[in-house]
């Protein structure tokens, strides 16, 4: 998996970084209040505004959950066919949004049904606390697409009573029977991935990817049986279906036009054709038209033959992320989410964050690792920061901060990558952001400072390494399969520890100053690492339930790395527990040594992929990446009380709103903004409705 989270406030904070990581939580100090309301346009429920306007950041504030806006900058800029292009690929995705749905769990689009015919049809008193109850809960279930938590993976509780939701149906006329309505009350299907192998990784999950009977051991016994036609490039088996059972046999429901979604699928694809036709160069045209056969046949090799045609397409200023890609939310790693990003490129920044791509083979000939893990050439690799337009599935409402793909690693190695990082919904970050959590949780002043000189460019640095350098370091040895096979459950951890572990790695080598992209490495470094180590050990911990276990991949991840460089640092005292009026911190004591330790595991971590030695990433993560101090996590928790700040944020999107001639065709596209989030919740499900809410619970 290749997609970047934040897990912090970007500006002058303590910033963190990794892949799928956080669907962000706060420590850093606001740049700005939000501004004060632009007007609206009662008749359309969204805001038109401008790049110059005074911006209104923040939408909403409930539960755990802070939602933003995020502006277009440079739309504008644009040509007409440029923007239709964008409008094309944004629609493309939006059709799609009911799978992701279906996919996190069989009864959420029936649930959704009924939750959004009470909210819109409810005539009774809407000043109780039962009715505030029941808002948040809804307004909740949208955020997460679906009953589940969506960084948890908890199944969401309801502050109401099932007395008072029966009392809402019948006051509605709304129907809502047998599981779907019982599994909001119950303890049923309480973890849509579950990682605790005792409990079964297919069975003690909720996501949709398999049918309720099928265990992972009879999942990995199919799909070992598969062979690739070459080898030498192994086809996603299990990427874009459903595995069930079928009177005693495994069999896949393939999503494609005339299967699984299918009618999702054809209108994404309707889109899709019109984005063809305004392609901006016959390259892009090119992995378009591969990705609408892809969608209309369901073929794996077509997808593999549109990856290498998407990797290969730099040219032009748009470009997007399109279909069944992240496997996280497959606690065995085959079947992927859908999701859709739509970018425009930043032209200045990109060209300040070309020298990683420049450079990428010094870091990968200089890294700790062994010599028969390095790559003797990394190609194809391009970095660019982007202007979001438009996100859609696992990528929304809660969105990352970067992303590298494709996934297949040799892809990757015989066509390169493509990195970027979203600009502008790191600049909405940067402005809603808070500082309290940073002087609470850092151990001095002196930590303080670096985190506030050099949170923001540690944190954009951090995320270049990680996706540019990270993911597209090391080889895996002849002979051994991909990680998902090799690791399975622990793949995805391995792969974003070890993508953080290159960058902590080089975050304070002078390369970087010699680079032009800091003046003081070591300073930076220092920062970096304050605030790695204090995310992992106490913050992210606000992110967890008293007395789980950790089980999010890069939660995990962030833990394993900072647990295990304690322990082997403990002797030489390379980070010492602090406890201060009775509260606990982490103080670095030898920043180089601690350097050496991230060398050092980032070596191991190379070896366990590289070999694909499934044991010992199995101790690695179990050992140091799982278990909580239940202790310090109260203290977290009771710490972390005076501050009103949701730890999780996440965002609605612009409208684009087309204006047509007389003959229908589009002369005009305006960008505007939703009113609020239930605005545009209501909004997507009247437009995008496109599933039979039956057809995810079969």
């Amino acid at each position: 998996m290749r997609k970047i989270f934040s897990i912090f406030l970007l500006a002058l904070a303590t910033v963190f970084t990794a892949c799928d990581a956080s669907r962000q939580g706060t420590d850093g100090p606001v740049i700005a209040p939000p501004a004060p309301e632009t007007p609206q346009t009662p008749e359309t429920n969204t805001e038109t505004t401008t790049e110059n306007d005074e911006f209104n950041y923040l939408v909403d504030e409930f539960a755990d959950i802070k939602i933003l806006r995020y502006q277009i900058p440079g739309w504008k800029d644009l040509s007409l066919k440029e923007q239709k292009l964008v409008y094309y690929l944004v629609e493309a995705g939006l059709s799609g949004r009911d799978i992701m749905w279906a996919q996190n769990y069989r009864h959420n689009l029936k649930i959704r049904k009924a939750l959004e015919n009470i909210y819109t049809n409810y005539q009774g008193d809407k000043t109780s606390e039962d009715w505030k109850e029941f808002e948040t809960y809804l307004k909740r279930v949208w955020f997460s697409n679906g009953i589940h938590h969506h960084y948890s993976n908890a199944k969401l509780k309801p502050g109401f009573s099932k007395d008072y939701f029966d009392t809402l149906l019948a006051e509605t006329n709304t129907e809502l029977n047998g599981e779907a309505y019982e599994v909001i009350f119950n303890d049923k299907d309480n973890k849509k991935v579950n990682l605790n192998q005792e409990e079964g990784l297919l069975l003690g999950s909720a996501v949709n990817f398999y049918g309720p009977d099928v265990t992972a051991a009879e999942a990995e016994a199919f799909y070992a049986k598969k062979e690739s036609p070459n080898p030498e490039k192994p086809l996603s088996y299990g990427l874009n279906s459903r595995l069930v059972k079928q009177n005693g046999e495994l069999v896949e429901q393939v999503y494609k036009a005339d299967g699984l979604y299918g009618d999702a699928i054809t209108e994404i694809i309707s889109w899709l054709e019109k984005a063809e036709a305004v392609a901006e160069n016959e390259k892009q045209a090119k992995a378009l038209g591969l990705l609408i056969d892809y969608y209309t046949t369901g073929d794996l090799q077509t997808w593999d033959d549109y990856n290498v045609a998407w990797v290969e397409a730099t040219e032009g200023n748009i470009d997007y992320i399109n279909s069944f890609i992240e496997v996280y939310n497959d606690p065995i790693g085959y079947r992927g989410s859908y999701e859709n990003i739509v970018q425009i490129k930043d032209f200045d920044m990109s060209k300040k964050m070309q020298v990683f791509e420049d450079n990428v083979q010094w870091f990968e000939d200089n890294a700790p690792i062994m010599d028969e893990h390095k790559k003797e050439e990394v190609v194809g690799v391009t970095y660019k920061t982007v202007v979001v337009a438009g996100e859609a599935g696992d990528a929304s409402p809660s969105t990352p901060i970067g992303v590298n793909l494709p996934n297949a690693n040799w892809i990757r190695k015989a066509h390169g990558s493509k990195s970027v990082s979203l600009g502008n919904i790191i600049e909405a970050y940067n402005q809603a952001g808070g500082s309290e959590k940073l002087h609470e949780f850092a151990h001095d002043e002196e930590e303080i400072r670096l985190a506030e000189k050099y949170g923001e460019l540690s944190g954009k640095l951090h995320t270049a390494l990680h996706e540019v350098v990270g993911h597209a370091s090391g080889q895996i040895n002849p002979g051994v399969g991909e990680t998902k096979e090799t690791l399975k459950s622990y793949a995805s951890t391995m792969e974003e520890g070890r993508a953080d572990l290159v960058g902590l790695y080089y975050l304070m080598d002078p390369k970087l100053e010699e680079l032009g992209l800091v003046e003081n490495a070591e300073e930076l470094g220092k920062a970096s690492y304050d605030s790695y180590i204090r995310n992992a050990m106490l913050v992210q911990l606000l992110r967890i339930e008293p007395g789980d276990d950790i089980e999010e991949a890069h939660m995990r991840n962030r833990m394993w790395v900072s647990a295990w460089v304690i322990e082997k640092g403990r002797e030489d005292g390379v980070i010492e527990k602090v406890t201060k009026d009775g509260k606990t911190y982490y103080d670095i004591k030898d920043y180089q040594k601690l350097r050496e330790l991230f060398g050092d595991l980032l070596r191991e971590t190379q070896r366990i992929k590289s070999e694909g030695d499934y044991e010992a990433a199995k101790n690695l993560v179990e050992n140091y990446g799982v278990k909580v101090d239940q202790d310090i996590h109260q203290e977290v928790i009771e710490r972390n009380e005076p501050f009103k700040s949701a730890p999780y944020s996440g965002f609605v999107n612009p409208v684009l709103v087309p204006e047509t001639n007389a003959s229908g065709e589009i002369i005009k596209i305006e960008v505007t903004q939703p009113e609020s989030f239930e605005t545009q919740m209501l909004e997507y499900t009247r437009k995008y409705n496109l599933l039979d809410e039956n057809e995810a619970a079969e």
